[in-house]
């Protein structure tokens, strides 16, 4: 979004005021502190065209009312400094976390603007009570909202009237060079034996790893094949000698472990947390020309004439087999040209122009 965004706007984007206390006793989040230390040292760092990111420093614990002050001081004199460097002059605040109300109308924008991703009160590291009532308040002080899902923006609007549903985008032009002869299959995958079935993305609870586990025991010839960083016990797969746990890969290489996949699979569990989730991987899946196998997330449903959805594992395995039969280049560049009109472009533009229209009233009532 902020890429896009940076194409025609000056954009400083502020990483973290963190979402909840770091534990001290936790190695990941102690070398989080040093690098965000480390970022801060070397200041506004020009990334592409003219996107800036910063990282500040803040006393982080984002529900002790004591630091949200300190933290608000600490940043309207951090943003005033960085506005005079960079000359920006008059701006929109934008937000993608839900705890930082506290913060807007403290820095002089002229227009707050809340992207909602998710329902962060469900993330099981995250104190329910306190996120809600902290995006309360957000949704009650911004001038609009936009909604990665159509519950999302159901919920929200109740707090917030000017909600909007604003699909995720993608990146069509990367994840279709899956299809292009140039690209290699990486060298991990290249020689595992077929079909490789495929998933992506951060290994966290939500992953369905029973149905991993069940589609590897039920085709023992198959490579299954996880690519992301593990934040949970994967013991239940580790031990089957055809599931492949790679780790974490760079954004830029997903598409050549998509051309080395026969089938994309998106294996969330489905609880009450999924209506509000929007995989991004799905977009990519499919730009990538890759039969998408699901378990019933809402807004993949949406999407069920170029992919399919099962409620069981024993669907689920059914569709992966019949994905295997049922494949073709054909296929798989209409699914690819499916999503040409559905990229980050795209969406940007929609929502910029969303944005002018609410500044343009809010200047006429001012």
């Amino acid at each position: 979004m902020l890429r896009e965004l940076a194409r025609s706007r000056r954009v400083l984007w502020l990483n973290s005021v963190a979402t909840r206390t770091p534990k001290l006793t936790s190695g990941r989040d102690l070398g989080k502190v040093v690098r965000k230390l480390a970022a801060f040292a070397r200041g506004p760092v020009n990334v592409e065209n003219d996107l800036w990111v910063f990282t500040p420093i803040v006393v982080p614990l984002p529900h002790n009312a004591l630091a949200r002050k300190v933290n608000r001081q600490i940043l309207a004199a951090t943003i005033a400094s960085l506005r005079a460097r960079l000359q920006l002059s008059e701006f929109h605040l934008w937000t993608f976390l839900p705890n930082v109300a506290d913060y807007v109308g403290a820095f002089g924008e002229s227009l707050a603007v809340y992207y909602c991703v998710d329902e962060w009160s469900m993330f099981s590291y995250i104190n329910l009570e306190s996120t809600q009532a902290a995006e309360r308040r957000l949704l009650e002080r911004t001038d609009c909202v936009f909604a990665v899902t159509h519950a999302l923006a159901d919920r929200k609007r109740a707090a917030n009237p000017n909600t909007f549903v604003s699909p995720h985008g993608v990146d069509h032009a990367l994840f279709a060079q899956a299809l292009a002869s140039e690209t290699r299959i990486p060298a991990d995958i290249a020689g595992m034996p077929r079909p490789v079935i495929g998933f992506y993305g951060t290994i966290q609870d939500w992953v369905d790893l029973d149905l991993i586990a069940y589609l590897a025991r039920s085709h023992p010839e198959w490579s299954l094949v996880l690519v992301g960083q593990i934040m949970v016990d994967t013991s239940k797969v580790a031990g089957l000698p055809n599931v492949h746990l790679l780790g974490r890969r760079e954004h830029r290489d997903l598409p050549a472990y998509c051309k080395g996949f026969d089938v994309g699979l998106i294996p969330y569990r489905i609880d009450e947390r999924m209506p509000f989730v929007n995989p991004i991987k799905l977009r990519e899946y499919l730009s990538a020309g890759l039969s998408v196998v699901s378990t019933g997330v809402p807004e993949v449903r949406r999407y069920g004439h170029l992919c399919a959805v099962a409620d069981d594992h024993q669907g689920f395995l059914a569709a992966v087999e019949r994905a295997l039969v049922e494949n073709s280049l054909e296929l798989r560049q209409q699914r690819s040209r499916s999503m040409e009109s559905e990229t980050w472009q795209a969406r940007v533009a929609e929502i910029e122009r969303m944005v002018s229209d609410i500044a343009a009233r809010k200047r006429g009532r001012t």
